[in-house]
């Protein structure tokens, strides 16, 4: 797996042997930033269930200042740091504004996030989503209250259909077909009026 696009495109993003990550696709992390374009330069993101650290990844290379990711396994939050490492690298940057917190997704704290993040990327394991997700979305109510238009972008099976609470689905993206990925992007429903 390798970063997609902008300045770091082409690196090279190692994943935990076994079975402890699920990345995301090339193609759909393509089609997600496609959708994103403006939003991601200078931007801030929050990373959760970071895996790989992927999507905050992607982020960085097309832009984005800085961010957080949040990941339990222990494997795969080491991998993420020799990824956020070999991505510094090519954008000739250090790490300064991104932070790698491993732990549980439903235990950290908002004060743990540096900045109230413009981005948040999710991508749980698929068997979780919906018990974890109304949990999520009300942290984040209580983490984005300050910030104008904060965008979500959740990726789960096509089979799945969200409707949190003060959230609106604005945009899926993908096949929808039985435990294919999509994405779908929130807005909070007060910055839609």
């Amino acid at each position: 797996m390798r970063i997609s696009g902008g300045a770091a495109r082409g690196v090279t993003l190692s994943v935990p042997k076994g079975d402890a990550v699920r990345p995301a696709t090339d193609g759909l992390r393509q089609a997600v930033f496609s959708s994103l374009a403006a939003r991601v330069p200078g931007a801030v993101f929050l990373d959760l269930f970071a895996g790989s650290g992927a999507y905050g990844l992607e982020a960085l290379s097309r832009g984005a200042v800085g961010g957080t990711f949040v990941e339990k396994n222990a494997k795969a939050a080491a991998c993420l740091k020799q990824n956020v490492v070999a991505v510094c690298k090519s954008l000739k940057r250090d790490e300064s504004g991104l932070k790698v917190l491993q732990g549980d997704v439903l235990d950290w704290t908002l004060n743990a996030v540096d900045a109230a993040p413009d981005l948040v990327f999710i991508d749980p394991p698929y068997d979780i989503i919906e018990v974890v997700a109304p949990k999520i979305f009300a942290r984040l109510d209580e983490l984005l209250k300050a910030v104008r238009d904060p965008l979500v972008v959740f990726e789960m099976p096509g089979e799945i259909v969200l409707k949190p609470e003060g959230w609106t689905c604005v945009k899926r993206l993908g096949s929808g077909g039985k435990r294919q990925p999509v994405v779908a992007f929130f807005r909070a429903s007060q910055a839609l009026t």
